[in-house]
């Protein structure tokens, strides 16, 4: 599988981190728990199972052309399905104009997950996995009702099969 996702500038990355750090330390599911190099904070746009040609390139030109982006998080919740802990990420013209072209430029890529589509996308950042409803009250009073502002910077893919990332655009922050 080969993600885009979007990352945040720094000040928003530890701002995500803190609150991981935060659910860890009440004894809450947290990703601050996953130790591989490639974990942090990010908005994942697309998976597929692999690239179609030229797919790589066509993101790199949408990115370095929309970013930095603004973004401002705001409630913490629970999804559906495999049950994760998200800070949502309200969702601007800008960010859902570039999801739109990121799934664009996907065309033809098999696999495309399709919680990922546009008009089934919820824009979010990933606080814990398989999280428990009850836990959600908690976790919001760890995690603070702030809804801090920061910005996207830059893009990249993880491979889930070698487990490493790719830059593809804006100002790569270093792993």
């Amino acid at each position: 599988m080969r993600t885009v996702e979007l990352l945040c500038c720094p000040a928003l990355e530890e701002t995500v981190r803190a609150a991981w750090g935060r659910l860890a330390g009440a004894g809450l599911p947290s990703l601050a728990r996953h130790a591989h190099p490639t974990n942090r904070p990010h908005l994942t746009l697309a998976a597929v199972d692999v690239f179609p040609p030229g797919a790589a390139d066509r993101l790199a030109g949408l990115f370095d052309a929309a970013l930095p982006l603004p973004v401002r998080l705001d409630r913490v919740t629970v999804l559906d399905g495999s049950a994760p802990l998200v800070w949502s990420v309200r969702p601007t013209a800008a960010l859902t104009g570039l999801h739109r072209a990121v799934w664009a430029a996907l065309d033809g890529a098999d696999g495309r997950r399709p919680w990922h589509a546009p008009g089934r996308w919820t824009p979010h950042l990933s606080l814990a996995l398989r999280f428990r409803e009850h836990d959600r009250r908690l976790a919001r009073a760890v995690v603070d009702g702030a809804r801090p502002a920061g910005r996207f910077v830059a893009a990249r893919s993880y491979d889930g099969d070698t487990r490493t990332v790719q830059p593809l655009g804006g100002g790569f922050p270093a792993e």
